[in-house]
């Protein structure tokens, strides 16, 4: 092997304003640099205490068992959908776009009897429609998207919880790519379950999914409880329901692992929760409101100087996501292209969409730590100059000019 080829790890300089991830917070990157601890020192299940509590903070609830799964955002999904889902259980999934097909994906794999209603792609679903599907499919959950960053579309979840609570339905959302710049009531809007993730709104690193359960959430997950031989003692009982069909991902053991009992079930991701505790710090010390109306006020800038570019937004722009655009590309433009020339030229990555929307719209994020004008204005100019020479042609500075306008009129 040739050691010569393989040369200290020094990432090229992008400003990422695609749909995630994005530019982690330099403070974030500071806390992830900090020397590592042993899982058990009183300094490590202090700072899982200091996680668990801000988190609560930021999803707006008061549940006990508001932690980190160690993984992805896929992480945080599939922990909850294993470990809620019983082999069998009917479970309806209202889809709107491709991150809804992947909870079908995942809940199949739970060998849920899975139920779907669908939208076309840039629609949302009004209550009433998912009302009368649950009474149609009586299913034992509901699983929802909150915001699809394929669509760039934000569901509705204020009416759900009293439905769901009227016909006995758990409620569970996947809120990875809305959270944190969109509002999220946890308690309020009556959610038993809700997994995040951290590279989008949160202003961290991939790799790590906050989660919140809620009581009744809890009490279904300690009916299946298993403790793995070689740890448990005679004082540990098991569930009298079925067991759930996973080690890694059995709440049950990760809530004994975060819980006063720290029973010992995988090593804690000590880097990523520093990071994870970092950015839920950042968020409530500039204000969980203060912060949505950042991820707004930037997002509309976006709109309305691609609006004065006389580029098409893709999907119904009242339930739009604060913190992601669709913009339609334009007839005649290659639009792999124009992203190869952003990211090549300028710096700047912007996304395509996925499914029936790749290579028909782009997809601009306003998010997190990159939820500022700097980012939004640099993003415009950048596009509008390789549209024009590309040969679509604008009129020069007009994106800018309403950009301008825009935050004239708001508040920075």
């Amino acid at each position: 092997m040739d050691l010569a080829k393989f040369s200290q790890i020094n990432p090229p300089q992008r400003l990422l304003m695609g749909p995630g991830p994005i530019n982690a917070d330099p403070r974030v990157l500071r806390a992830m640099s900090s020397q590592l601890v042993g899982q058990y020192d009183p300094a490590m299940t202090q700072y899982m205490n200091e996680v668990m509590a801000l988190y609560r903070g930021v999803f707006r609830t008061e549940n006990q068992w508001t932690m980190l799964i160690d993984g992805t955002s896929r992480a945080g999904i599939e922990a909850i959908l294993l470990s809620a889902i019983r082999p069998g259980d009917k479970v309806l999934v209202p889809v709107f776009g491709r991150f809804g097909h992947l909870l079908c994906e995942i809940a199949r794999r739970c060998r849920a009897e899975v139920h779907t209603i669908e939208v076309p792609w840039g629609e949302v679903f009004s209550p009433d429609q998912i009302e009368d599907a649950i009474k149609k499919v009586q299913p034992r959950l509901l699983l929802t998207v909150q915001g699809d960053t394929s669509t760039t579309m934000l569901q509705p979840l204020e009416e759900l919880g009293g439905i769901c609570k009227k016909y006995g339905v758990l409620f569970y959302t996947d809120a990875t790519a809305s959270f944190a710049g969109n509002a999220l009531e946890t308690d309020a809007w009556g959610l038993d379950a809700v997994s995040a993730g951290m590279q989008k709104c949160l202003g961290g690193s991939s790799g790590t999914s906050p989660v919140t359960l809620s009581p009744q959430m809890e009490a279904v997950i300690r009916k299946r409880k298993c403790i793995e031989e070689g740890i448990r003692t005679a004082a540990h009982q098991d569930g009298d329901d079925e067991m759930i069909y996973s080690n890694y991902f059995d709440l049950g053991m990760i809530m004994d692992y975060w819980g006063p009992e720290r029973l010992n079930h995988h090593t804690e991701a000590t880097s990523a929760l520093f990071g994870a505790r970092e950015c839920a710090r950042l968020i409530l010390e500039e204000g969980l409101d203060n912060g949505i109306a950042r991820h707004k006020l930037h997002g509309d800038a976006l709109l309305k100087g691609i609006q004065g570019m006389g580029l098409e937004t893709f999907g119904n722009l009242k339930y739009k996501m604060n913190n992601v655009l669709g913009v339609v590309i334009p007839p005649g433009v290659n639009g792999d292209r124009v992203r190869k020339l952003m990211l090549e030229d300028f710096g700047i990555e912007i996304g395509t969409s996925f499914g029936p929307l790749h290579g028909k719209v782009w997809r601009i994020g306003t998010m997190g730590y990159n939820a500022r004008k700097d980012c939004v204005m640099q993003t415009l100019s950048a596009l509008e100059s390789v549209l024009n020479w590309l040969g679509f042609k604008t009129t020069q500075g007009a994106a800018m000019q309403s950009a301008w306008d825009h935050y004239a009129h708001g508040s920075r």
